[in-house]
């Protein structure tokens, strides 16, 4: 099974495709980690995507169709994969078959904004330990401490509210097109990200194992 998980930032792709790669047993790719692992490693691809990123320049579609083409190798992709937060445009949708093979079903997480920006605002995380909360939904017992190790919660940088609105616009001008795109193919099969979560990811798992 050959799946592509797309929504807006803060959709929840991410707590999905977990539960999906353990439930169909496929890998879960993110562009994000491979890239990441890539200059970790400090290969020759590494070093440039580093010098790239620190000239503050994107990270070309050549190089990482390249980082797909070698993930999608490996053995733990033999009973396919599911694509989180990629393509993000047209362009990098058309030349995914050709990198990858063809994609069985396109699965749109969908949230309206309001709820994202509240969701991405309110999430706090532990820098120790790593373990994450939320203000409202998943507050820690002591106010602003971590429930697991007693360190200080902290708020990514890129939570606030004029940076959230900010990755969403870029979001509807570059990666809401390929709903349409996929749409038109067929592919196409959306869920409602909002509620439950275990909720959510039942209504995934019965929606693909019905359209296989």
């Amino acid at each position: 099974m050959k799946l592509v998980l797309i929504g807006s930032p803060g959709a929840g792709k991410g707590t999905q495709a977990k539960v999906l790669s353990k439930h169909f047993d496929i890998a879960h790719i993110s562009t994000g980690d491979l890239l990441r692992e890539e200059t970790s490693q400090k290969t020759e691809l590494g070093l440039k995507i580093i010098d790239i990123m620190n000239s503050g320049e994107l990270v070309s579609d050549e190089i990482v169709e390249t980082l797909l083409a070698n993930r999608v190798k490996r053995d733990d992709c033999k009973k396919g994969f599911i694509l989180d937060g990629y393509p993000r445009n047209v362009k990098q949708a058309e030349n995914l078959p050709s990198i990858v093979g063809e994609i069985e079903k396109v699965v749109l997480i969908s949230v309206e904004d309001d709820l994202i920006v509240e969701r991405m605002v309110g999430r706090r995380g532990c820098p120790k330990c790593g373990q994450m909360y939320h203000i409202k939904y998943n507050p820690p017992k002591e106010d602003g401490v971590c429930g697991v190790c007693g360190e200080a919660l902290v708020q990514r940088k890129d939570d606030n509210e004029e940076t959230v609105k900010n990755r969403l616009s870029v979001y509807h001008k570059s990666t809401a097109p390929i709903i349409d795109y996929y749409k038109n193919k067929g592919l196409l099969l959306e869920i409602s990200g909002v509620g439950d979560i275990d909720e959510i990811s039942k209504q995934l798992i019965d929606a693909l194992e019905g359209a296989r």
